[in-house]
């Protein structure tokens, strides 16, 4: 899987994860957050899998999907509230795997044993020289992880895969032992905002959606989400991406459907 061909997946082999639960949480993009959910766990046998939201998919789940009802998640810091306080009383395995509408996994074959042994992996963060893993869209994160956020303070606004992977991971480290993926390791694990090489476990990002499913199945699954979903400055990055591919009538009508408020 290199370039620009759409996506699917590299090998036959499904690892099969008992120390892992693989998670979405979301009050929106239901049926895409079930559509990740599902394509990770077609390629890889999990210890149990979660939809942790308000409401069950328009769509549907597949019966090896479980949903939690929860109360609905308003904004980027419900979820990310939820993440820190409640997310541990849902897992009992040793560790989790978050998967989001634009992040799961792609390459069964690349997972390696060697992930747990972290209790934090996530797509390296090219823009930061300091701490530069990662990407919580698509992150690793043991239960140990899981006990000591439920302690910790989570400031109004932020994200909680920044606060975990550069606010407090000193402290996590310093004072709990939690171990964090390298920089080498996360690139191993998933990509977003680096270079694909194609041999990654996962990967998180809509902007990389066009290359790894191809523009028809791309397109299919954007229709199914809410318009003002998708951040401005990755509108443009998805419009430029489909420009270059020669999709000239997809960019128009994604961009037409962006300037919508509402579905």
């Amino acid at each position: 899987m290199r370039g620009g061909e759409p996506f699917e997946l590299m090998s036959a082999f499904k690892p099969k994860l008992d120390e892992v639960t693989i998670v979405a949480v979301s009050s929106v993009a239901l049926d895409a957050t079930a559509r990740a959910l599902t394509l990770s766990c077609e390629a890889v046998d999990f210890a149990r899998a979660l939809l942790i939201s308000d409401r069950l998919p328009p769509g549907g789940l597949p019966a090896n999907i479980e949903w939690c009802q929860v109360a609905p998640l308003k904004s980027r810091h419900d979820y990310s509230a939820f993440l820190f306080r409640e997310l541990v009383s849902c897992v009992e395995t040793s560790h989790v795997l978050i998967v989001q509408w634009d992040g799961y996994v792609i390459n069964p074959g690349e997972w390696d044993p060697a992930f747990l042994q972290y209790d934090y992996i996530g797509a390296p963060w090219p823009h930061y020289r300091d701490f530069t893993v990662g990407n919580g869209g698509f992150s690793l994160r043991s239960r140990k992880l899981l006990e000591a956020l439920a302690e910790e303070t989570l400031l109004d606004g932020e994200q909680e895969d920044r606060a975990i992977c550069r606010r407090i991971r000193p402290k996590l480290e310093s004072e709990l032992g939690l171990r964090f993926a390298s920089r080498e390791v996360a690139a191993q694990f998933a990509f977003e905002r680096t270079e694909r090489t194609g041999r990654e476990f996962g990967f998180h990002g809509v902007f990389n959606m066009p290359d790894l499913l191809g523009i028809k199945m791309f397109m299919r699954v954007m229709e199914g989400i809410e318009p003002n979903l998708v951040h401005r400055n990755e509108r443009r990055e998805i419009l430029a991406r489909l420009w270059r591919r020669g999709a000239m009538v997809s960019s128009l009508r994604l961009a037409h459907r962006f300037r919508r408020p509402s579905l």
